[in-house]
């Protein structure tokens, strides 16, 4: 029979395993492996691509009916959007064996307060994107907190983790 203190001891225990486990900042540090299941969650459902060794995420969103690509810029956990002073951005993909260009416009939000020059959320818009669910893609260049990533290569909806 175990005491109240025992199971007390095995409860904080099995606690801090599951506190220690998550992502943290150690994992960083530590080249931590991405392939051996660390990976996060789309907060839209969308795809989500990875900006250079777990120091930012970008989430993108397809809405066929549109033809529209919606970019929200996350953090390295994505968790919490980031806002970026980005007049726009561009994504090359290769459709049907031609590269198309999408040029990304920030977008203002009455709720958060985001106005362009300042938000997360950036929209594009081409009519293939209506027609094709499917792509390679290559972000040339975004720069995140002071950090330039270039050339980021990601499927369109496998992303990049």
């Amino acid at each position: 029979m175990r005491t109240s203190g025992q199971i007390l001891a095995f409860a904080l225990a099995g606690a801090m395993a599951v506190v220690v486990s998550g992502c943290s900042d150690h994992d960083e540090h530590a080249g931590h492996d991405h392939a051996k299941g660390h990976a996060h969650t789309a907060p839209h459902g969308g795809t989500l691509v990875e900006l250079g060794e777990h120091q930012g995420n970008v989430e993108f969103l397809r809405d066929e009916a549109a033809g529209k690509l919606t970019a929200y810029i996350l953090d390295a956990h994505a968790e919490n959007f980031v806002r970026v002073p980005l007049e726009s951005f561009v994504l090359k993909a290769t459709v049907a064996g031609k590269e198309e260009t999408l040029t990304f416009k920030p977008v203002g939000n009455n709720v958060t307060g985001e106005k362009p020059g300042d938000t997360s959320q950036f929209e594009a818009s081409a009519d293939w994107v209506k027609t094709t669910a499917t792509f390679d893609a290559v972000l040339p260049q975004l720069t995140l907190k002071g950090t330039t990533f270039s050339d980021v290569k990601f499927n369109f909806p496998k992303g990049s983790e």
